[in-house]
């Protein structure tokens, strides 16, 4: 009965028939019992390694669907903010999210209003178009069942009003938590200053040549 293949496992109408079983005052008693309890105890032994591999296996599904959905959440924030969405951007936010980044002059900053301006004030005057943002190299941390953190290359394509392409490059750290066990928001944004093609430090507006820029900091 202990045999862990199914077909060589006896059945239990068999282990009835089994003389340990209906002659057990018999037989029993002259069967070598010892090395039934190890068997028993090597038995448990598997049972349990067994145990121990599946739960591995199932913690470590969870951290890399984790991490899949920081990478995603993250994706998906960008992309509203490069369509210049507010209303989606915010909905990614939480309500004390802090921002860190060149374009705070060594202020930590606190909500979404800074970020703001950007969208109703900046975007609409811009002369950028078609603008693609991806992102290379993100390393999640999980610090926890409802916290994480990711740390990547932010790569930035975009076409002028002369249909000239540029790219510009920030490293970017973002801090995300979990509300409700169910909703991933971003709690805090660090980045580093612009890099990119002489001339496309950042986005130009209306009325400015190319040498005439701005960080985006969205």
């Amino acid at each position: 009965m202990l045999t862990v293949d199914p077909i060589r496992r006896i059945t239990a109408a068999e282990a009835l028939k089994h003389p340990w079983i209906c002659q057990r005052e018999r037989v029993a008693s002259i069967m070598h019992r010892q090395e039934t309890v190890e068997c028993l105890k090597k038995f448990n032994a598997r049972r349990k390694l067994k145990g121990a591999i599946l739960t591995t296996m199932l913690a470590t599904r969870n951290f890399s669907s984790k991490k899949q959905d920081i990478i995603r959440a993250t994706e998906q924030l960008l992309a509203a903010a490069a369509t210049g969405d507010f209303e989606a951007y915010l909905k990614y936010l939480d309500p004390q999210f802090t921002y860190f980044g060149p374009e705070s002059c060594g202020n930590l900053l606190e909500g979404a209003d800074f970020h703001k301006f950007y969208f109703e004030q900046i975007i609409p005057k811009s002369v950028v178009r078609s603008i693609h943002t991806s992102i290379l190299n993100p390393t999640v941390h999980l610090m926890g069942e409802d916290s994480a953190c990711i740390a990547y290359t932010r790569l930035t394509q975009f076409l002028d009003k002369a249909n000239m392409p540029h790219t510009q490059q920030t490293e970017e750290t973002r801090l995300w938590i979990r509300r409700d066990g169910r909703t991933w928001q971003n709690v805090h944004a660090h980045r580093s200053a612009m890099a990119g093609a002489p001339g496309s430090s950042g986005f130009p507006t209306a009325g400015s040549n190319m040498s005439t820029s701005f960080n985006y900091p969205i």
